[in-house]
């Protein structure tokens, strides 16, 4: 089964995908959208889950330092519910603390440029969030 890893942002959201085995992440893209406006990705969003036969959805889920869920988390609560109700897949809020720092710091020892970080980052973030929930669960 593939799973789609989602890294929801209030103005993008990063998308990686898994292999067919559920052993790697890929960063696939970069969705533009406006959270208050849950449906603005969704022409993006159904194509990748019809064309990749996504069977499940990995969202990060930003919990303070502290373990407690702050704004940006329960809009991924609210998200996830979207997801399971619009394309009927299950979803998995994965905690995605530093997941960000972690593709920034990544992306700056590979000597990428400022203007190409802010590209990819979203991404990155959201391959590294599915892929820490894959080594969790395989």
């Amino acid at each position: 089964m593939t799973t789609i890893g989602l890294d929801v942002g209030s103005k993008t959201i990063g998308v990686a995908v898994s292999d067919e085995l559920g052993l790697t992440a890929q960063g696939l893209t970069t969705i533009q959208w406006d959270e208050n406006v849950p449906e603005s990705a969704d022409t993006e969003l159904s194509a990748i889950i019809k064309e990749r036969h996504i069977g499940k959805a990995v969202i990060g889920y930003p919990k303070n330092m502290n373990g407690t869920i702050g704004p940006r988390g329960v809009a991924s609560e609210m998200y996830a519910r979207y997801i399971e109700d619009t394309y009927d897949i299950p979803t998995v809020l994965w905690d995605e603390r530093l997941t960000t720092m972690a593709a920034e710091r990544i992306l700056l020892e590979a000597d990428v440029s400022r203007k190409k970080r802010k590209k990819v980052i979203d991404k990155m973030a959201a391959a590294l969030i599915l892929q820490s929930y894959l080594d969790h669960n395989y």
